[in-house]
């Protein structure tokens, strides 16, 4: 089982903090265990010495019967049992231990009648330097650990800041805005020091001007395909209208509408993608306007005003909206298809299948339609290209109780 780590501990930048605070902590930590022993041993070894070199002429003073000097003393009372059973075993030895509150290097060996003779030595002084060289490690530690926290903070943070910006730019081509760029100075300039960052911006912006670039290119060739097949659809269609009657007439007639119907929505998608449509607002009753919308449409669709509104809105863009909605409602989904108007949001359900996974997951795709069902797949397209034109937000949902549910969101009046 993986540990869930908490949400503050994502970002980049509290990754690297964290890393660079335990390494530097590591590091000093071992120098610092380095230099203490380093220095204890060379501090207790110099006790030490001192402490033999005394014991010696305490030993010396003690056979030529001379009084021994301050610090030395036979079976003192405050010798360690374990020096102690040293001295008497023989040998001699040195043992750092407390005497009175204070730190006592001691010294000890073996004398006439199985006494011992011993010398301390004050390791105050040699102490004191410990200490104090463990407090120095200690806060120059702290103070290198904050300054190396501090340059590697800003350091990391000039790397993080552009990988915000580079997603950013990202988040901005995904939403349809080709003419963004990250712009990076690294980038742009090649006799400058590349690095990763600068790699990945000007990947991003190489991708978002090829794709800039095709997505030109198709919505030209759509445009002119739909403009040059406007000029022969109007003389195939005058043709129509002159043959005899009859049912080979009205599948000709049929067809032609269709055609000339899908060459009208081209020439409108091409529109709207172009990003130059601009709305005609003018104050609407939203009931009044659906109504009217369902009316035009010849279809049996059940309106509820939950809550009317007035708003104001491009009659025109807002109807083919709507329309659209609805006539695919009817088209892909069954009965009862109900339009209810909630304020500024109206939304179109009916009780079909619901939306398929792909239109739910992407949106409207321009000539898919799912099953093999009739229509060339630009209705929701074009609703959701005129939706946009208007500044409302329309949405694609499966309810719970099945069906398919498209909810617009117009935008609220000041």
């Amino acid at each position: 089982m993986r540990l869930a780590l908490p949400r503050w501990t994502g970002p980049l930048a509290v990754k690297a903090a964290v890393f660079i605070t335990v390494m530097c902590c590591g590091l000093a930590a071992l120098l610092g265990v380095l230099v203490h022993v380093s220095v204890t041993n060379r501090t207790v070894g110099q006790a030490r010495d001192a402490a033999l070199s005394r014991l010696g002429e305490a030993t010396e003073s003690y056979e030529a019967g001379d009084p021994l000097r301050r610090g030395a003393r036979i079976d003192p009372a405050g010798l360690p049992r374990p020096l102690r059973e040293l001295a008497a075993s023989g040998r001699r030895g040195t043992m750092l231990a407390e005497y009175a509150g204070r730190p006592t290097m001691w010294a000890a060996g073996p004398a006439d009648g199985g006494r011992v003779l011993a010398v301390r030595v004050d390791h105050s002084q040699g102490q004191a330097t410990i200490d104090g060289l463990d407090g120095t490690l200690v806060w120059s530690s702290a103070l290198a650990i904050g300054a190396t926290l501090l340059v590697g903070a800003f350091a990391v943070t000039r790397v993080t800041r552009r990988l915000h910006t580079t997603a950013r730019v990202a988040r901005r081509i995904s939403a349809g805005d080709l003419d963004a760029r990250v712009g990076d100075p690294r980038a742009q300039h090649p006799t400058r020091p590349q690095d990763e960052v600068a790699s990945v911006a000007a990947a991003l912006d190489s991708m978002a001007s090829s794709l800039q670039g095709k997505l030109l290119a198709e919505q030209r060739f759509t445009a002119d395909v739909a403009h040059e097949l406007r000029t022969p659809l109007t003389g195939l269609h005058a043709a129509a209208e002159l043959l005899p009657p009859g049912r080979p007439t009205e599948l000709v007639r049929d067809r032609v509408a269709a055609l000339r119907t899908l060459t009208e929505d081209l020439l409108e998608i091409s529109r709207l993608e172009s990003g130059r449509e601009r709305p005609a607002t003018e104050p609407e009753e939203l009931g009044a306007l659906v109504r009217r919308v369902l009316r035009g449409s010849g279809t049996d669709t059940r309106v509820d005003v939950v809550r009317d509104a007035r708003v104001e809105t491009d009659r025109r863009r807002l109807e083919r909206v709507l329309g659209n909605l609805v006539a695919n409602a009817h088209r892909h989904g069954r009965a009862p298809v109900v339009l209810t108007v909630d304020g500024a949001v109206i939304t179109v359900r009916d009780h079909g299948d619901g939306y398929p996974e792909y239109l739910l997951a992407h949106g409207p795709q321009r000539f898919r339609t799912e099953g093999g069902t009739k229509g060339h797949g630009l209705g929701l397209t074009i609703a959701l290209g005129q939706a946009e034109v208007l500044g409302a937000r329309l949405e694609f949902t499966n309810p719970p109780g099945g069906g398919a549910l498209a909810r617009l969101t117009l935008p609220q009046q000041p």
